[in-house]
Protein backbone atom coordinates (compact mmCIF):
# COMPACT_ATOMS: atom_id res chain seq x y z
CA UNK A 1 0.00 0.00 0.00
CA UNK A 2 2.62 2.30 0.71
CA UNK A 3 4.49 1.98 -2.79
CA UNK A 4 0.93 3.09 -4.06
CA UNK A 5 0.96 6.12 -2.11
CA UNK A 6 4.63 6.96 -3.15
CA UNK A 7 3.78 6.90 -6.83
CA UNK A 8 0.74 9.04 -6.42
CA UNK A 9 2.65 11.75 -4.67
CA UNK A 10 5.13 11.50 -7.54
CA UNK A 11 2.77 11.76 -9.82
CA UNK A 12 0.46 14.66 -8.75
CA UNK A 13 4.27 16.48 -8.26
CA UNK A 14 4.91 15.74 -12.17
CA UNK A 15 1.33 16.89 -13.22
CA UNK A 16 1.59 19.98 -10.86
CA UNK A 17 5.06 20.71 -12.26
CA UNK A 18 3.84 20.38 -15.97
CA UNK A 19 0.76 22.63 -14.91
CA UNK A 20 2.83 25.39 -13.62
CA UNK A 21 5.32 25.72 -16.19
CA UNK A 22 2.94 26.25 -18.93
CA UNK A 23 2.65 22.62 -20.50
CA UNK A 24 -1.02 22.00 -20.42
CA UNK A 25 -0.75 21.04 -24.32
CA UNK A 26 0.80 18.81 -26.35
CA UNK A 27 1.34 19.59 -30.59
CA UNK A 28 0.30 16.29 -32.55
CA UNK A 29 1.83 15.75 -35.62
CA UNK A 30 -0.22 13.14 -37.75
CA UNK A 31 0.63 10.63 -40.22
CA UNK A 32 -0.27 10.77 -43.98
CA UNK A 33 0.61 8.96 -47.29
CA UNK A 34 1.96 12.36 -49.10
CA UNK A 35 4.72 14.01 -47.14
CA UNK A 36 8.49 11.93 -46.79
CA UNK A 37 10.30 11.21 -43.77
CA UNK A 38 12.60 13.87 -44.51
CA UNK A 39 10.24 16.52 -45.06
CA UNK A 40 8.68 15.88 -41.57
CA UNK A 41 12.09 15.43 -40.30
CA UNK A 42 12.98 19.19 -41.04
CA UNK A 43 9.98 20.30 -40.23
CA UNK A 44 10.88 19.38 -36.72
CA UNK A 45 13.99 20.44 -36.74
CA UNK A 46 13.18 23.85 -37.94
CA UNK A 47 10.08 24.13 -36.53
CA UNK A 48 10.08 22.74 -33.17
CA UNK A 49 14.00 23.20 -32.68
CA UNK A 50 14.05 19.48 -32.24
CA UNK A 51 18.03 17.96 -33.12
CA UNK A 52 17.90 15.60 -35.99
CA UNK A 53 17.61 12.61 -34.23
CA UNK A 54 14.70 13.80 -31.68
CA UNK A 55 13.02 14.83 -34.94
CA UNK A 56 13.94 11.47 -36.80
CA UNK A 57 12.26 9.57 -33.58
CA UNK A 58 9.16 11.69 -33.88
CA UNK A 59 8.80 10.60 -37.09
CA UNK A 60 8.89 6.81 -36.87
CA UNK A 61 6.40 7.36 -33.85
CA UNK A 62 4.29 9.35 -36.11
CA UNK A 63 4.75 6.81 -38.85
CA UNK A 64 3.39 3.77 -36.92
CA UNK A 65 1.52 5.32 -34.50
CA UNK A 66 -0.44 7.18 -36.80
CA UNK A 67 -0.09 10.69 -34.67
CA UNK A 68 2.68 11.83 -32.22
CA UNK A 69 3.07 14.45 -29.58
CA UNK A 70 6.09 15.82 -30.85
CA UNK A 71 6.17 19.32 -28.02
CA UNK A 72 4.11 20.12 -25.20
CA UNK A 73 3.77 23.31 -24.10
CA UNK A 74 1.66 26.84 -23.70
CA UNK A 75 -1.17 27.38 -26.33
CA UNK A 76 0.62 30.24 -27.64
CA UNK A 77 3.81 28.87 -28.26
CA UNK A 78 2.23 25.47 -30.01
CA UNK A 79 -0.30 27.68 -31.92
CA UNK A 80 2.33 29.24 -33.89
CA UNK A 81 4.65 25.70 -34.28
CA UNK A 82 1.49 24.31 -35.60
CA UNK A 83 0.81 26.67 -37.74
CA UNK A 84 3.90 26.56 -39.60
CA UNK A 85 3.57 22.85 -39.56
CA UNK A 86 0.25 23.10 -41.46
CA UNK A 87 1.41 25.61 -43.63
CA UNK A 88 3.95 23.22 -44.79
CA UNK A 89 1.63 20.78 -45.66
CA UNK A 90 1.70 19.01 -42.55
CA UNK A 91 -1.22 17.77 -40.28
CA UNK A 92 -1.14 18.83 -37.00
CA UNK A 93 -3.24 19.70 -34.13
CA UNK A 94 -3.07 20.84 -30.39
CA UNK A 95 -4.30 19.22 -27.97
CA UNK A 96 -4.98 19.83 -24.19
CA UNK A 97 -3.47 17.11 -21.48
CA UNK A 98 -6.10 16.38 -19.54
CA UNK A 99 -5.08 15.63 -15.59
CA UNK A 100 -6.99 12.78 -13.76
Amino acid sequence: MMVQSDFNIKELNITEALTTQGFSFSLIVWNDEVNTFDWVIETLVEVCQHTFEQAEQCAMFIHFQGKYAVKNGDFETLKNMCTAITDRGIGATIEEIVNT
